[in-house]
């Protein structure tokens, strides 16, 4: 995976990616970062297997929307809310709403299990409410 100019390597083969990293190093400027930890706002632990987490992320966004000491629920939206386009006053900073949905598509990577709630809240972009 390459994202502008940071790389991951990853495979099973370790014979072959040490000699992709040669090759990489004798004809680029880089530099080997071992094991890799953190990516695009996404942390790694590797054991046995590998686990990816947001959590510094989710925090991020507690921070941003002032949510820091809130209380966990056990699902993100009650499936039988039905919102409407016009049921309610105006969000007052629309800007706010669009940046905190993109931050939550973002967050889906790692919690597929919060698609739902936020393809939800993602149709009301255009034209937030307070409901939404």
């Amino acid at each position: 995976m390459v994202y502008i100019d940071d790389i991951v390597i990853t495979g099973n083969d370790i014979t072959r990616i040490a000699q992709l990293k040669k090759y990489l190093f004798n004809h680029f400027q880089t530099k080997d970062l071992d094991y890799l930890k953190y990516f695009l706002r996404i942390e790694v632990a590797q054991s046995k297997g590998v686990i990816i987490s947001q959590r510094k992320y989710v925090l991020n966004i507690f921070g941003v929307i002032d949510l820091t000491n809130c209380k966990p629920i056990g699902s993100p939206m009650d499936s039988n809310q039905k919102l409407m386009r016009d049921q309610s006053e105006l969000f007052s900073n629309p800007e706010r709403y669009r940046r905190l949905v993109a931050k939550l598509i973002y967050l889906t990577i790692t919690r597929p299990d919060f698609s739902y709630p936020v393809g939800v809240v993602s149709q009301f972009m255009q034209n937030p409410h307070i409901d939404h």
